[in-house]
């Protein structure tokens, strides 16, 4: 899609990957970053919130450059409200649209808080995807943009230390609502910063746009109809038969520990 690029570009952002609903807006003379409950509210609660944040910006539609949304991994119908909502707003205006990845979100989030001299690191993120598994990914930031070192992968909780460490080495800092489901503690190693959750309310939506921001200085935009979610799991429910299989392990090894 040809576009004029401005240097301050004009972004509206959003993710509803989590049970958290982000929005996110930037222009030349300020930001408004907004996080909410999420989850089964976030198909409704979306539009409404998005235009509560253009009035209070004193934008419309034409004034944005470009829209962008989490793409996954996460939940399958946050994701699909995500890109119907970002494609359905690009078509009607005649934008281009950002995809971020949503486990960069997490690790934005914890390598601006974690990360005080703002230095090169390495963040491993653990998001719970339930059905007894993580989306598990690690990203390398070298102090001016973010690289993937180990892609985002759907895992089981006893796999992903070694899905972290392809060189050897666990990251010092590992952030995700996966941590605590990790079977014998690796992220709260010795040495290691470990984060569960974001430490401010408007955290996620904060390094989301960030994120949309260096997507566009980059030249990452796509044609709305090129902004697809990224499922890492065709199976969205578990039988009757597999929750009570699970339970049974769970059971089981509560008695044995």
């Amino acid at each position: 899609m040809a576009t004029l690029r401005r240097m301050s570009a004009v972004l509206l952002a959003f993710d509803t990957s989590t049970e958290a609903l982000s929005v996110a807006l930037s222009w030349p003379h300020g930001r408004l970053a907004w996080n909410g409950e999420g989850g089964a509210q976030a198909s409704a609660a979306l539009l409404p919130r998005v235009r509560a944040q253009m009035a209070q910006a004193g934008l419309c539609w034409a004034d944005l450059d470009a829209i962008a949304f989490g793409r996954g991994p996460g939940a399958f119908t946050g994701l699909r409200t995500a890109c119907a909502v970002a494609q359905g707003l690009a078509f009607g205006a005649g934008l281009p649209v950002l995809p971020v990845d949503s486990l960069l979100i997490v690790a934005e989030d914890a390598r601006a808080h974690c990360v005080s001299d703002g230095g090169a690191c390495d963040v491993a993120v653990a998001m719970d995807a339930r059905m007894g598994e993580l989306y598990a990914a690690r990203y390398r930031w070298d102090g001016a943009r973010w690289a993937v070192a180990c892609a985002p992968r759907l895992c089981a909780p006893g796999a992903l230390p070694a899905s972290w460490e392809p060189e050897g080495t666990l990251p010092a800092v590992r952030a995700g609502s996966g941590l605590g489901l990790l079977p014998d503690g690796p992220a709260r190693a010795a040495g290691a910063v470990a984060m569960t959750g974001p430490p401010q309310a408007a955290d996620r939506a904060a390094a989301l746009l960030r994120l949309a921001q260096a997507a566009w200085d980059a030249g990452e935009a796509v044609e709305a109809a090129q902004a697809l979610p990224v499922y890492l799991r065709d199976k969205v429910a578990l039988t009757t038969a597999e929750r009570a299989a699970q339970a049974a392990d769970r059971s089981r090894a509560a008695t044995l520990a």
